[in-house]
């Protein structure tokens, strides 16, 4: 071979060498940064074209995919907005999906391990690539009662099976319609995202797990007496513990007074637990929080779960008790007012270990996955999430609790025929007298099947828990129970 055809056959061969070291740079190294990348027009085909399987509720999709004479084939549709804040929306405009549509992805898109078998079988017959199913733990009828019962108004309410930790309702409102969003329409999709961004009342967050966090009010003060129960012993809820009408919190010239100023209990300065518990007085729990200690109040809410993110799938925002600045603002927190903040569901998930005798269940939300035919792939099984109280505590809670609805703040929740457990809480949240009115609750108290939280944010300067939210819990505990 003469010299020429060498140096060409050299070239050659180093060209070849670095056409297969640039592919398997591509395939191999890149591959994962080039799918990403937003301008891969082929990968969005793959992504957002995909027949993707339903969401489903109580036997019923939610959500599901309808054919559509575009070059993305499918289009994502919702039934009904009540669910929006759960579904989230599947947005070929934006590039994005949020809630459900984002947390189960890989299943709905058909790309689950779990799904192999269906995968295989599509290929083998030539079937189109269809995604699985996935069922959720939520009953429709208690969706639907706890936004009929909100009636309009602002907040959020969260429904558990204290049993199992099984969502039965994750509502929050204002709602909006996926649908806009969820358009292949881009100019009506990016109007509709833009103006649900710029609504000041935030109908694209999810209030009752994500999105700002709340001042518990008096809803709190379960969280406190089982401090309280917890740390000492001897006390029950008919032991007299320290009740004055007016207090003058440690190391400050800064007074509190029990609601409306009244008395609690007789006025003698003195009332036991249980009165104290569903009269709502401040101090008495201001008194019993500073009693316990800041170091004992935090580890008791780290049992209830708070500090921690969990995952339903969704994201739940952890709810917060910072060390206290001083004895003062451990006062404040005890009773809900100071630097405690907290979703709706941290306030279900305490009410949900009293119900269960002291044992809390993790909560979930997906019941369990299915192929494209509605086989079952994945059962969600319950699982323990923390055992933050005693059996014992949880007696004295619950029989409080049930006292407060027959004789207490929360009155207006009382069902004939059924005992109902609850606690009320009004937080103050700004100079003009609004505030946010809660009620937490479960029945029937000696067999629970569902705890409610309801959170009704801005309520006005008349409206308290008693008034305004616990008639709300009312309406979605008897909607369960089929009164």
């Amino acid at each position: 071979m003469n010299k020429p055809i060498r140096q060409l056959a050299t070239v050659v061969v180093i060209m070849f060498v670095a056409l297969m070291a640039a592919t398997t740079g591509i395939q191999f190294f890149q591959a994962d940064s080039l799918n990403a990348d937003s301008r891969n027009v082929r990968t969005l085909y793959r992504e957002f074209g995909t027949n993707r399987g339903p969401i489903i509720v109580s036997g019923q999709s939610i959500a599901s995919s309808k054919s559509v004479d575009d070059p993305y084939k499918f289009q994502r549709v919702y039934s009904s907005d009540i669910y929006s804040n759960v579904t989230g929306y599947f947005s070929v405009t934006h590039n994005a999906m949020t809630g459900i549509e984002k947390a189960m992805n890989s299943v709905l898109g058909g790309s689950d391990s779990s799904l192999f078998q269906q995968r295989i079988n599509q290929l083998l017959t030539g079937q189109e690539a269809e995604g699985g199913a996935v069922e959720l733990t939520l009953d429709a009828t208690v969706q639907q009662a706890a936004v009929t019962a909100m009636d309009g108004k602002e907040g959020a309410v969260v429904a558990l099976d204290p049993t199992t930790g099984a969502i039965l309702a994750q509502v929050s409102l204002p709602t909006y319609d996926a649908n806009s969003i969820a358009t292949h329409d881009a100019d009506a999709a990016n109007t509709a995202w833009e103006e649900l961004s710029a609504d000041s009342e935030q109908p694209l967050a999810d209030k009752a797990v994500a999105g700002d966090q709340y001042a518990p009010g008096s809803t709190f003060k379960m969280l406190t007496a089982s401090a309280m129960l917890e740390n000492n012993s001897e006390l029950t809820p008919d032991t007299l513990i320290d009740a004055p009408t007016s207090w003058t919190l440690p190391e400050s010239n800064h007074t509190i007074f029990n609601p409306g100023k009244a008395a609690c209990g007789d006025g003698s300065g003195k009332a036991t637990l249980k009165q104290a518990f569903i009269q709502s007085c401040n101090t008495a729990f201001a008194i019993g929080g500073v009693s316990v200690g800041a170091d004992a109040m935090i580890e008791q809410a780290k049992k209830f779960g708070f500090g921690d993110t969990i995952t339903t799938p969704l994201a739940v925002t952890a709810s917060r008790f910072p060390e206290p600045a001083s004895d003062a603002a451990l006062a404040m927190d005890s009773f809900g007012q100071q630097d405690i903040m907290v979703t709706p569901m941290q306030m279900a998930m305490i009410a949900a270990a009293i119900a269960h005798d002291g044992t809390l269940m993790k909560p979930y939300l997906v019941k369990q996955t299915l192929t494209s035919d509605l086989k079952p792939v994945d059962v969600t099984e319950p699982t323990v999430y923390s055992t933050p109280i005693s059996e014992k505590t949880a007696e004295y809670l619950k029989e409080m609790m049930v006292a407060d609805v027959k004789e207490g703040t929360g009155w207006r929740a009382a069902i004939d025929g059924i005992e109902v457990a609850g606690k009320t809480g009004t937080a103050e949240i700004g100079d003009n007298g609004e505030r946010n009115s809660w009620f937490v609750a479960f029945a029937p108290a000696d067999d629970p099947q569902i705890v409610v939280a309801v959170l009704v944010q801005n309520d006005s300067v008349t409206g308290d828990g008693g008034s305004t939210a616990a008639p709300i819990a009312k309406q979605i505990i008897e909607a369960k129970l089929g009164k």
